[in-house]
């Protein structure tokens, strides 16, 4: 059997494949199994941060595996503890960290602190969490609900109660009432179509919130780890919420997903944990990454790289304003409005074909994703097989 065969017999099709199979990366370069080279403007959803295969941080995970992968957190960690050190350094907060799996985990972990933080005084029960519509918060029951979208609500209820969607960050305000535990925000919505949020509007609700006493919870799981220009959105939006949620990038492409937070002693021994979460090889992964992109921030690599790449969209989107509606989106989180849903399907599909990799957010964008490390080659060689892939629409 080939790969597809097995993956349709053996495998849950809860994916919609592309009869692609990729066997190497160089940086934001793929290569499938019949040696095709492909621009990768995706990096694996925002996963790939560094770059497929980066050298540092394959050298650094191969040291690990060499010498202890995993024992568990019943004993002292020393990448884990380096890497926390990094990361509260590295977001200019003063907060602890908790590791666990994946940006749905991290969101888990988030609610959980909101809502035992909520219950302290033992008088009201404050467990409701506000979001936002068109949010995405994970594909477990619990951040499913808490996802604003009511179509990924279908099949799986009974749900945990609690969560309530605000229809944007001016009504938030009007839902908050003394049961509320938190609220959750993504700064720009990625699912949701690369949606920034209103900085000001942003920064007046952290505000009430902290004189309100309930903890504001960003999720940062596409935006952080210097998605967007800072190492989290939240600091390039001014505030300091009492919870963000990392993941995707921070890893670099292992799994990982990171808690944050200023509420450091909500949580007791035995409240929360992970088997895998915090183990010696994804912490060392984002040790390296982090290492990596801190210093490409500090050189100002990191700022030339954003700024290529969005003079490169810019002039693609300006040539074909007969196709794309507006240009959205901050740093190297980026997407094009696209005038209809089928023209957005053709474009992906197309762009594949001529060999450049790009995503679909909400109903009617072209999201853009790149590694942070993308050269100034691979976004001209990206541009122009994505000119070929719309040439004809």
């Amino acid at each position: 059997m080939n790969i597809q065969e097995l993956d349709q017999k053996y495998v849950l099709p809860t994916y919609a494949r592309a009869a692609v199979e990729f066997v190497r990366g160089e940086n934001a370069t793929l290569f499938d199994a019949d040696g095709k080279k492909y621009i990768d403007f995706t990096s694996g959803i925002g996963v790939v941060s560094v770059g497929h295969a980066n050298k540092r941080v394959a050298d650094a995970l191969c040291e690990q595996v060499n010498a202890i992968t995993h024992i568990s957190n019943l004993y002292y960690i020393a990448p884990q503890a380096k890497a926390a050190q990094k990361v509260v350094e590295a977001s200019g907060y003063d907060m602890q960290c908790f590791f666990g799996n994946s940006g749905a985990e991290a969101n888990e972990g988030a609610i959980k602190i909101a809502r035992k933080h909520g219950e302290r005084d033992g008088e009201i029960k404050r467990y409701k969490i506000i979001t936002l519509n068109h949010s995405f918060h994970g594909r477990t029951i619990t951040t499913v609900k808490a996802t604003g979208q009511e179509a990924m609500h279908n099949y799986f209820g009974p749900f945990p109660d609690g969560f309530v969607y605000a229809d944007g960050i001016d009504a938030i305000e009007s839902l908050l009432d003394d049961h509320t535990a938190g609220v959750m925000i993504e700064l720009i919505q990625g699912e949701g179509g690369v949606e920034p949020q209103d900085k000001e509007k942003v920064q007046k609700l952290a505000k009430l919130l902290k004189e309100k006493e309930i903890p504001l919870i960003v999720d940062e799981v596409q935006t952080g780890c210097y998605r967007i220009g800072a190492f989290t959105a939240s600091q390039a939006y001014g505030i300091e919420p009492e919870i963000i949620t990392l993941a995707k990038g921070v890893g670099g492409g292992v799994p990982v997903g990171i808690v944050m937070t200023t509420l450091k002693e909500v949580l007791a021994a035995g409240d929360h944990g992970s088997t895998f979460g915090g183990n010696y090889l994804s912490t060392r992964a984002v040790c390296e990454v982090v290492d990596i992109l801190n210093e490409r921030k500090e050189s100002g690599d990191l700022e030339i790289t954003s700024l290529m790449f969005n003079k490169a969209l810019e002039d693609f989107y300006k040539k074909h304003q007969d196709i794309f509606i507006q240009k959205v989106g901050i740093g190297m989180m980026c997407g094009l409005r696209v005038k209809d849903a089928e023209t957005l399907s053709k474009i992906i599909n197309n762009a594949r074909d001529n060999g450049v990799m790009v995503l679909k957010a909400g109903r009617n964008t072209l999201r853009f994703l790149p590694p942070l490390t993308i050269t100034k080659e691979e976004i001209d060689e990206g541009f122009k097989a994505l000119t070929a892939a719309v040439s004809g629409l």
